[in-house]
């Protein structure tokens, strides 16, 4: 025994012809809806050779408690025998078109559940492909962090370096510092020195100035004195004459005498006391003026060795003075120099700090930039999860649905098929025969109808049953 269900969307049509069977039909009106048909053609082939039995059931939808006035508006029913030695009942060629309209509306809808199975497939894993890059951007949020901790410490690395220049720059100031208090200090001596070499320089030209009168001096006395030697060698000449002169008078006088008045005078010791007179005289003059012309020489020698003394330790002290000028100069230019290799060496030190901060900085941007763009894309993901998420629990509830509906519809059809079959074995008998039973509910949309059909021969029977419905998009084959 077997027996089919299929779904419909159609009308059914139901024909019965009397040629060795018996028909029923069982027909309802409704406002709205659709009633089904069942038609049993039956045929019996005589010599208990067997029996060949077909029914069809056609309806055009299913319908519980519809429009109109719902249930059955009538029944009718035909009973006609016929011989077992008939000819075979024709086909209803106008059902063939509705049959294939349903097979495609059939292959429709399991192709449209199909796909639905296929798009369930495809979001699942695409829902494990998410969680999958959830997973991953979770370990990529804790590489993240990990990260952050690496450039924190670099951060820390370049701050501590930022401030090992800083206490650098410190020392260098404070040093530059000290160099400019000693360059300050230097300047004060060289400018003290400097001060002291032009008072050296002013004594040494009153010094020599000095020197050039006591030479001056001692041109003039030693002109004086060749001028006194000289007048005295021209009054020694002029004693000498006048002591020849006098020599003379005496002689003169001498002789005028003896013959004046014939007196026995000393003249030789007159003249002996006058010249030792005049030579006393001469001698105490010549002695004075010695003693004072030595006394002269020797007062302008030694202003002059004092003098000359005195230039010569001028000389010295500003010799002295240029040697240290020279040595505070050199000492000058190497601080100078050591000042601007620190000034250098201080502004190469804020470069390659502000370099260094403006690089961290620009990391630092850019790695908040890659973190918020990580944050978005990962925001993204959760919401694009969530829709997937979304999209596959309404596709659950839906599958869900689908799988009570036809869990439903199926105990439903197992039910009502269990309850054909119970009435087809109760109709059945022995002899051939065919017995039909169609029934049809109105509704507001659509209607269900059940068929059976028997037919039996001589020696053996078979039964057949079919089913249709529209409620849902399913068939099965029993």
């Amino acid at each position: 025994m077997s027996y089919s269900i299929k779904s419909s969307g159609v009308s059914s049509v139901s024909r019965s012809r009397s040629s060795g069977g018996s028909s029923i039909r069982i027909g309802g009106g409704g406002g709205g809806g659709r009633s089904g048909g069942f038609s049993s053609h039956s045929q019996g082939f005589g010599g208990g050779g067997g029996s060949r039995s077909r029914s069809s059931y056609k309806s055009g939808g299913s319908s519980y408690g519809g429009g109109g006035g719902g249930g059955f508006g009538g029944i009718s029913a035909s009973f006609s025998s016929q011989v077992a030695a008939g000819p075979p009942p024709e086909i209803d060629r106008s059902i063939l078109p509705v049959r294939n309209q349903e097979k495609d509306q059939i292959k429709g809808l399991n192709d449209r559940f199909a796909n639905f199975i296929d798009k369930v497939r495809f979001l699942e894993q695409q829902n494990k492909v998410l969680e999958a890059q959830w997973r991953a951007l979770q370990e990529r949020g804790s590489g993240g962090s990990n990260l952050d901790s690496l450039f924190e410490a670099y951060i820390n690395g370049l701050k501590q370096h930022l401030d090992g220049l800083g206490n650098e720059k410190q020392r260098l100031q404070v040093e530059l510092q000290h160099m400019q208090g000693a360059v300050e200090d230097f300047k004060a001596k060289y400018e003290e020195e400097i001060n002291t070499r032009t008072q050296r320089e002013n004594e040494f030209v009153v010094v020599k100035k000095e020197v050039d009168d006591a030479f001056l001096n001692k041109v003039e006395l030693e002109a004086r004195l060749d001028g006194l030697n000289d007048e005295i060698e021209f009054l020694k000449k002029i004693f000498a004459e006048e002591l020849r002169q006098l020599e003379s008078q005496i002689k003169d006088t001498s002789l005028f005498v003896s013959v004046d008045t014939s007196r026995n005078l000393d003249v030789d010791g007159l003249i002996a006391d006058v010249r030792a007179q005049y030579e006393a005289m001469a001698r105490k003059s010549q002695a004075e003026a010695d003693d004072f012309y030595k006394k002269k020489i020797t007062e302008l020698s030694s202003s002059a060795g004092k003098g000359d003394d005195d230039v010569r330790n001028s000389r010295n002290e500003i010799n002295e003075l240029n040697r240290q000028m020279q040595r505070i100069k050199a000492e000058i230019e190497a601080l100078k120099k050591q000042r601007a290799q620190l000034e250098a060496a201080i502004s190469e030190a804020e470069g390659r700090g502000e370099m260094s901060i403006k690089e961290a900085k620009e990391t630092i941007a850019r790695l908040e930039e890659e973190l918020h763009k990580a944050k978005q894309q990962m925001a993204q993901h959760v919401r694009e999860y969530q829709e997937l998420m979304n999209v596959k629990l309404a596709l659950d509830i839906e599958i869900a649905t689908y799988r009570k509906l036809l869990e439903g519809e199926e105990s439903r059809l197992n039910a009502v098929a269990s309850g054909i079959a119970n009435l087809a074995g109760a109709m059945s008998g022995g002899g051939g025969g065919g017995h039909g039973f169609s029934s049809g509910g109105g509704g507001g949309g659509g209607g269900s109808s059940y068929g059976f059909s028997s037919g039996g021969g001589g020696g053996g029977g078979g039964s057949g049953f079919s089913y249709e419905s529209s409620s849902m998009s399913s068939k099965r084959s029993y």
